[in-house]
């Protein structure tokens, strides 16, 4: 591909912005599409791969989209399937770009180059997070809780994951103490504490935006069959909603160390 830009004239740009919300939050959404640069030829798959929540978080964007509504938030979100190459790994992270996820194949990714990794970093995730950054800048001197939302698989590698909603956090995070014991007290809600997953070392979005921006994060876990529909969005974000809102207002900004990162997640959504 040299020489040529990885995006055409038929593809849709990388990030959409929607909403310029007065509150403290700004929602990103790393995995919200699953758009195919034309010239990937849908990465060898058949149509349906890209349904699955290997392609995209199902469900994400359209809560996102009604939290920031009911928020009135920003919201940022990446056009492009994370199979392409996801958002929330760093750009030069092997894990980036997956040759095969969740046991399925991804024949556009088996042996790439490093230009032809690079061509996708620059047409994607550069500005995905170029626009995070531009926005958070622009907040400077405001109070910024930069919400990343995603969804999560009912069942990964054959084991089951029994959360309605996990609330993954760094450390000395105010804001998602004050969530997690918000949503503990939702009785019929099984809440995970860095669950599904830990946030460690291989995630990117939160980290790198919090150290350049000084502002706080809340990353929210969402199982997807609760938000496949419409009116699951719907009612999951007028849950959300009022109890994001109080967690603001009940938590200060707190002191900041250097979080201690893991080894990666043994076993992982892309």
């Amino acid at each position: 591909m040299a020489g040529l830009s990885l995006l055409g004239p038929n593809d849709p740009p990388p990030v959409c912005i929607e909403g310029e919300g007065d509150s403290a939050f700004v929602i990103v959404v790393d995995h919200a599409g699953r758009a195919i640069p034309e010239r990937l030829a849908r990465l060898g798959l058949a149509a349906d791969a890209l349904e699955r929540h290997i392609a995209h978080d199902i469900g994400a964007l359209g809560l996102a989209r009604r939290l920031g509504a009911a928020l009135s938030a920003t919201v940022i979100s990446q056009a492009y399937s994370r199979l392409v190459i996801d958002c929330n790994r760093g750009p030069d992270e092997p894990r980036a770009v997956l040759e095969v996820s969740d046991g399925v194949a991804i024949p556009g990714n088996i042996g790439l180059s490093a230009a032809q990794r690079a061509a996708r970093a620059s047409a994607i995730h550069a500005p995905y997070h170029r626009a995070i950054g531009q926005v958070l800048a622009a907040r400077r001197g405001q109070r910024t809780v930069l919400l990343c939302q995603h969804s999560f698989t009912p069942a990964m590698n054959g084991q089951a994951r029994p959360w309605h909603v996990g609330v993954l956090h760094l450390v000395d995070s105010a804001v998602s103490d004050a969530m997690l014991d918000l949503l503990r007290r939702e009785a019929d809600l099984a809440v995970g504490d860095n669950q599904p997953y830990a946030m460690d070392g291989t995630d990117f979005t939160a980290p790198f935006h919090v150290a350049a921006h000084a502002c706080e994060m809340l990353e929210l876990e969402v199982r997807q069959d609760l938000i496949a529909e419409a009116a699951g969005q719907a009612a999951m974000a007028e849950r959300l909603a009022p109890l994001l809102r109080l967690a603001v207002a009940q938590s200060r900004l707190g002191a900041r160390h250097s979080p201690s990162w893991g080894d990666g997640r043994a076993d992982q959504d892309p």
